[in-house]
């Protein structure tokens, strides 16, 4: 009894060294080759018919708009590529979400080859003709901070938030990873005309904050 008790000790211990030891292999060979982490920057956003409705309300408000942001992503690896495997974004303000989600993201899937950069086309439309629909729920309060910035005559501050799934690939190894990047628009806005909000346009190219 005691000698199958220490068989079965000597067959656990050997299969414990060997998970470290094929960790260790792994870790060392990942560190070798060094897979960077992402960077983002916003090229440009194009915001048109931004309409808030029932701000003076004690009720919630309803905000309307059309915006498009191109994001480029960079992958910084010498040896390592990767595969995105899903795009989210949303839309804050003032960490409030104002787009839950973005209504098309182009490419959402894609392989990114080492040193080379992506263009990611994201468009949020929360906007339809004559108010019928369309617009995102806020509360009062937000709705009544977004308005005061559409009038001052500055720009509105938004933020882009956006959830990936990856893959960093280096011949049979794999790594997935879910970084988060959020980026902050600034854009100068002014009224697009009668029945139309507020609309304006940035070329940034600002690095947005990456987290995994």
């Amino acid at each position: 009894m005691p000698q199958g008790g220490s068989a079965q000790g000597r067959c656990c211990g050997g299969f414990c060294a060997l998970l470290v030891t094929a960790g260790l292999v792994v870790l060392i060979y990942w560190a070798i080759f060094q897979p960077h982490h992402i960077r983002a920057t916003v090229d440009s956003a194009v915001l048109s018919n931004l309409t808030v409705s029932n701000a003076s309300s004690a009720a919630a408000a309803a905000v309307s708009y059309d915006l498009t942001v191109s994001l480029r992503l960079y992958n910084p690896s010498v040896r390592v590529n990767i595969y995105y495997d899903a795009i989210d974004a949303a839309l804050r303000f003032r960490d409030a979400v104002v787009g839950p989600a973005a209504n098309d993201t182009s490419p959402s899937v894609f392989y990114q080859r080492r040193k080379t950069s992506e263009v990611v086309k994201m468009e949020f439309d929360y906007w339809r003709p004559g108010g019928g629909g369309g617009g995102v729920t806020v509360g009062s309060d937000v709705a009544r901070e977004l308005v005061k910035e559409t009038r001052s005559g500055g720009p509105v501050s938004l933020e882009l938030d956006v959830h990936v799934r990856v893959r960093y690939v280096f011949r049979m190894f794999k790594l997935r990873q879910k970084p988060r990047i959020r980026c902050s628009l600034s854009i100068p806005v002014k009224t697009e005309g009668r029945h139309r909000g507020f609309g304006g346009a940035v070329a940034s190219g600002d690095r947005c904050s990456v987290k995994y």
